[in-house]
C-alpha cells in the first residue's frame, strides 16, 4: 500500500504547504517535490498526476478528522458532550495545521466536478459520524424525535465549516476554537430566547 512507502506522507504534507501558498493551479508538481524534498520522478511513485495529489491530501487529512470524530462518537459521554467534542475537534484540527485550513476551506472549492465527487465521497464517511451521534441524541430523548437528521447535520456542518472559512478569509486572526461555545449553544438551542 502506498500509504506504508516512507516518503508518502511527506509528499502529502508538502503538498499542503505548497498548495495553500501558491493555490492549487499555482502548485506545480516540481514544487511540491522540492518542498518534500525528494526528485520530481519520485512524486510518480506514489501518485498519477496533480489531482491525485490533491484528493491523496484530502484523503489522508480527512482520515485525522474522522478518526478523532470516531472516538468521540463512541466516548460514553452525553450527546450534548459529543456535540461539543464535535465542534471543537473540527476546529481544533483546523487552528492547528493553518497550511491545511486554506487548502481544505479554499483550494478545494475550486476544484473540477471529478475531483468534488471523489472529495464528496471521502467527505462522506466524516458527515455519517454527525449522523451516528444525532441518531443517538433522538434515541436518547436529548434531540426531538421529528426532526430531519441529514437537514440538521448539514445545518451543522454548514455553520462550522462557513465559520472556519470565514476565520481564513480574514487572515486567521482570531482563536478559532473560542467559537466552540457559542457554536454549541446554537446547535443545542437554536435562536429560542
Amino acid at each position: 500500500m502506498k500509504r506504508e512507502k516512507p516518503k508518502y506522507m511527506q509528499i502529502i504534507d508538502a503538498a499542503v504547504i505548497v498548495i495553500a501558498e501558491n493555490g492549487y493551479h499555482g502548485s506545480q508538481v516540481a514544487k511540491i517535490a522540492k518542498q518534500a524534498g525528494v526528485a520530481d520522478g519520485t512524486i510518480y511513485l506514489y501518485f498519477k498526476n496533480k489531482d491525485d495529489i490533491l484528493i491523496s491530501v484530502f484523503k489522508e487529512k480527512m482520515g485525522v478528522f474522522i478518526e478523532r470524530l470516531r472516538e468521540i462518537a463512541h466516548r460514553p459521554i452525553s450527546t450534548e458532550e459529543k456535540l461539543y467534542e464535535l465542534v471543537k475537534n473540527h476546529y481544533t484540527i483546523l487552528q492547528n495545521d493553518h497550511h491545511l485550513a486554506i487548502v481544505t476551506q479554499l483550494e478545494l472549492r475550486q476544484t473540477r466536478k471529478p475531483l468534488r465527487t471523489k472529495i464528496s465521497d471521502i467527505l462522506r464517511e466524516y458527515l455519517s459520524l454527525y449522523d451516528y451521534i444525532l441518531k443517538e441524541g433522538i434515541e436518547n430523548g436529548v434531540l426531538k424525535d421529528s426532526i430531519d437528521i441529514r437537514l440538521l447535520r448539514q445545518a451543522i456542518f454548514g455553520m462550522i465549516d462557513e465559520t472556519s472559512t470565514s476565520w481564513v478569509m480574514t487572515g486567521q486572526k482570531h482563536d478559532l476554537v473560542s467559537l466552540t461555545d457559542e457554536v454549541h449553544q446554537l446547535i443545542l438551542h437554536g435562536l429560542k430566547k
